[in-house]
């Protein structure tokens, strides 16, 4: 692959990103918290929110395992599904990363904003 290929992939990976987290986090969100149904499953699970985000990403990446597996058989997925596993991991990642660093301005320094 040359340069100009992997920029381009790179680029729409970006996009997609953006418009993923932009358009699930208005369907996803109420009372203007983006991690409603994170909280909402730590009080049913008794878990962090962080934990359950990760549940919710690990059947992700089983599924992205699976195309591993089937891609050392020489058993290819689309693109589309390539992408959307690919992408449903980095953005799991991504809302990880939000949390935590909630957690950490709330835990060490005591406010939200």
């Amino acid at each position: 692959m040359n340069r100009e290929e992997f920029d381009k992939i790179v680029e729409e990976r970006i996009n997609k990103i953006r418009e993923v987290l932009l358009s699930k986090g208005k369907e996803y969100q109420r009372n203007d918290d983006v991690f409603h149904n994170f909280e909402r499953g730590s009080s049913i699970t008794g878990n962090s929110r962080e934990r359950v985000m990760w549940g919710f990403a690990l059947k992700h990446l089983i599924s992205f395992m699976d195309i591993l597996d089937d891609c050392e058989k020489y058993k290819y997925p689309s693109i589309e599904l390539l992408e959307e596993k690919i992408g449903d991991i980095i953005n799991y990642l991504i809302l990880e990363e939000a949390s935590i660093k909630e957690q950490i301005k709330i835990n060490m320094y005591g406010n939200k904003e």
